[in-house]
């Protein structure tokens, strides 16, 4: 067996990369003609059946926005049922023809039954179900203060998107509709003061690849990857040291730095047409894409840039970090953050 995984290890390597060189212009070409026929052959939502969580403010906002927009029926789900009905009434001035709302945890299976009992009692059909529902951390591993308190980021971000799906695959079979969840960058960058969202974010990477292997072709995955987007998380909203959630905008300039936000509009109107063209992946900003590739080619180079720019020296403040003065002294974020992060103030959050 030693002498079989001697040779594996010698001739594996040079086997893939002769075969990659060999294969990857017609892969490349048969991804290309995917892409076309995605774009000549765009879903048609209109009178579908949409859930999507994490729907009161954001991402999941302006992604209720755009499917409105193209006629289909919404479920919203979200904890603030306030912001949930006004997002409600904006989507149905958008074209929406049915909107419903549920005040629910899905990080709470009983929740998450209600959802989706709701969802077909009253629609009685399921055609896409967006997993976007997720919250965030800002703050050093070892500087937490009640680790059991993080556990909640890992039961909304991970648990909430596999107890919803687990129950609407039976009806997304039946209407051959499809799964979208919602990872990020960091599920495979090092970015500090967020280890715990990093992992929650990977586990549903894996877990919808998994799936997309597993229920294909009756039910299609998309798997979307948002940059920095205007939402509340780069409003600086977090869970702090002791696992309450509170405003550091230091912390979120210390993260971001100069990397320009998009809004939350823009990403998702692209998000939605990738989606209803049935892509596999939708990294936005598309530019994003780079990044992996610096990760599995030099990660060294990606450590030690997050080491020197986003940590600070020793024995300094922890909004002392390059990124954060690059900022302050620059006042980038006056030029790359929509102003509706730039104003949100500091504080604890509701």
């Amino acid at each position: 067996m030693n002498i079989l995984h001697t040779f594996l290890n010698l001739v594996a390597p040079p086997f893939t990369f002769i075969s990659l060189f060999l294969l990857l212009p017609p892969y490349q070409a048969f991804k290309s003609f995917l892409s076309l026929i995605g774009f000549l052959f765009t879903e048609n939502v209109d009178g579908k059946v949409v859930l999507i969580t994490g729907a009161s403010s954001g991402i999941g906002e302006h992604l209720a926005y755009e499917y409105a927009k193209r006629g289909a029926c919404l479920v919203l789900v979200a904890r603030r049922e306030n912001l949930l009905e006004e997002v409600a009434d904006i989507a149905r001035y958008y074209g929406s023809p049915d909107v419903i709302t549920i005040r629910a945890d899905v990080s709470k299976f009983e929740d998450c039954r209600r959802v989706m009992n709701d969802t077909m009692n009253h629609f009685g059909r399921l055609d896409h179900l967006v997993n976007n529902a997720a919250i965030t951390h800002l703050v050093m591993f070892e500087d937490i203060a009640d680790i059991a308190a993080f556990r909640q980021i890992m039961d909304i971000n991970y648990w909430g998107a596999v107890y919803l799906t687990h129950m609407a695959i039976p009806y997304l079979r039946y209407s051959r509709g499809k799964i979208v969840a919602l990872s990020a960058p960091p599920a495979w960058m090092p970015a500090p003061r967020m280890s715990i969202y990093n992992s929650s974010k990977a586990a549903i990477k894996t877990m919808f690849e998994t799936l997309r292997v597993e229920l294909s072709p009756e039910i299609g995955v998309t798997i979307v990857t948002p940059g920095f987007v205007e939402s509340e998380l780069t409003k600086g909203k977090a869970l702090n040291a002791q696992g309450k959630m509170e405003l550091r905008q230091d912390m979120r300039d210390a993260l971001i730095g100069l990397v320009p936000v998009e809004t939350a509009e823009a990403c998702a109107k692209a998000v939605v047409k990738g989606i209803c063209r049935g892509q596999r992946y939708v990294t936005e900003p598309s530019w994003y894409d780079v990044l992996y590739y610096w990760k599995a080619f030099c990660p060294e180079i990606v450590e030690w840039c997050y080491r020197i720019l986003a940590m600070p020296a020793a024995g300094a403040s922890e909004s002392d970090a390059l990124t954060k003065q690059a900022v302050d002294y620059t006042g980038a974020k006056y030029v790359m953050y929509p102003s509706s992060i730039r104003s949100a103030g500091g504080g604890k959050a509701d």
